[in-house]
């Protein structure tokens, strides 16, 4: 396995952005799938929203993985979902991810959930490319949405890319490095031509490189000396430039298309590859147990001791499905290690590796692979290593839930049944809490939202044929004083 061919991404955005839809696509053209689905409109639903309920609401709820190759590279994908009530799937992906796609809308630009998506990428130091999707929608405008990129996410953007045509019109992008214009063709849009910049565009094109150049001479003095003394800049130094200081997270850089329309995904996963990380090069530190002070680095190694990361459980009829991030040594199918909060000595009994919901199974997985693990019983964020107290992951960053319902079940036989599904939902998501009233002695479940709890409880009645009544919601409002006051 070859880590530098390696990369681990997550696909995040506003709702209904196009995640889903831009991953199918990824998935159909490295050749995964032969068949693309849609999100909504009948057929299997797409790939990654492999639940009934993600098919029948046309929404993602749970994050899916996958792995998929594209020119000799490996791709492990996470596809998120975009509902601020499934915040924590979002939330646990990044934490182990090495890069990230942020996807807007050509139309709606930056909108509520990108908010929330950015200041998760940079709670955890993702480098990351943009995506405007959408392009083909009546009134879709890519210079737009990077001007509020700048206003809202205060970040500097940089494009990569000018579009051919807008609208019903989008038939393509320039690529603004290797100064060509790329076309799909081919019924689903595999066969990518290379061509002549339109004539009409040939100005525009040259105005905007030389914006881009301006812009990335800011982190390079050879390319800075280049522009000054008007000399021409050879790609591979842009290149060399871009790649250091999109690593970095000094830009973001800005890419088009409309994966609905098969137009300018090839020219995405080509930036993936080129601009993002590989596990090599991020830096990764764990708590040192003797000295919790001092950082003690990860280094993405086979041979070195294990240190794995569980980020995400499921309850499934074969038992408990651990994902896990591999950050350093190699996990072995039959292995045991053990868990570094409770000291607890476990059997890998299975190691697979997931496409969506199915799954294959492995022998090994080593530094930088992103498995999951059958055979052990713990919770979300916890560390497993070789040997006893040998570090520790810092975990990930939970919300307190922002809504109440009170939950009984109509029969009362269901009781116990109801108790169970609770107990399984809390242990899979951090941000679902139960309680119990002490004054009522009513079950109360907490969430994220209404549309959170409204889909455990319809999972609820799936899962279990548990029947449910549910109380109305309440919501727990906080205040807080927004300006210093003086008082005696």
């Amino acid at each position: 396995m070859n880590l530098e061919k390696y990369r681990n991404i997550g696909i995040s955005a506003h709702i209904d952005s196009g995640k889903t839809t831009l991953s199918e696509r990824i998935l159909y053209y490295c050749g995964r799938i032969h068949k693309i689905e849609d999100v909504r409109g009948g057929g299997d639903g797409a790939t990654m929203d492999h639940m009934e309920l993600e098919k029948e609401r046309g929404i993602t709820i749970t994050s899916a993985a996958t792995q998929v190759t594209w020119n000799e590279h490996t791709i492990n994908l996470i596809d998120t979902p975009g509902h601020v009530d499934f915040t924590v799937e979002v939330e646990r992906s990044l934490r182990v991810l090495d890069g990230a796609v942020l996807v807007l809308c050509a139309v709606g630009g930056v909108q509520a959930q990108s908010l929330t998506v950015d200041r998760q990428m940079k709670r955890y130091g993702i480098p990351r490319l943009a995506f405007v999707n959408k392009m083909d929608r009546t009134g879709a405008d890519p210079f737009k949405v990077a001007e509020q990129m700048r206003e809202k996410l205060a970040v500097e953007v940089i494009l990569f890319q000018i579009p051919i045509g807008l609208g019903e019109d989008f038939d393509g992008v320039v690529d603004l490095i290797e100064m060509k214009a790329y076309r799909n063709d081919g019924e689903k849009g595999e066969i990518v031509l290379t061509e002549e910049i339109p004539a009409d565009l040939v100005d525009d094109a040259n105005k905007y490189r030389q914006e881009m150049l301006e812009g990335l001479s800011m982190y390079s003095d050879e390319m800075m000396e280049l522009l000054l003394s008007e000399e021409e800049v050879p790609n591979e130094l842009v290149y060399k430039v871009a790649a250091a200081a999109i690593k970095a997270q000094s830009f973001t850089p800005l890419f088009m298309g409309t994966a609905f329309k098969n137009k300018a995904v090839q020219p995405l996963v080509d930036a993936v590859i080129r601009y993002l990380p590989s596990p090599l090069e991020r830096k990764i530190s764990a708590k040192n147990w003797e000295n919790p002070d001092e950082d003690f680095p990860l280094e993405p190694d086979k041979t070195k001791p294990l240190v794995g990361m569980a980020f995400k459980i499921v309850e499934d009829p074969f038992g408990q499905l651990t994902f896990m991030r591999i950050y350093q040594g190699t996990a072995k199918k039959g292995g045991t290690y053990f868990n570094q909060r409770t000291s607890r000595k476990e059997r890998f009994s299975r190691i697979v590796r997931m496409h969506s919901d199915k799954r294959e199974e492995i022998d090994e997985a080593f530094a930088g692979d992103i498995v999951a693990v059958m055979g052990i019983d713990c919770a979300s964020g916890e560390t497993y290593s070789d040997s006893t107290k040998y570090c520790s992951l810092e975990n990930m960053f939970v919300p307190d839930p922002v809504i109440s319902v009170a939950v009984a079940p109509s029969d009362r036989g269901s009781g116990e049944k109801l108790g169970k599904a609770l107990q399984r939902f809390r242990k899979e998501d951090p941000t679902f809490r139960v309680a119990t009233d002490e004054e009522t002695g009513e079950v109360i479940i907490s969430g994220m939202g209404e549309l959170h709890l409204d889909v455990y409880v319809e999972r609820i009645r799936r899962e279990y044929g548990i029947e449910c009544e549910v109380g109305a919601p309440k919501v727990s409002y906080r205040e807080q004083p927004t300006i210093k006051a003086e008082f005696d």
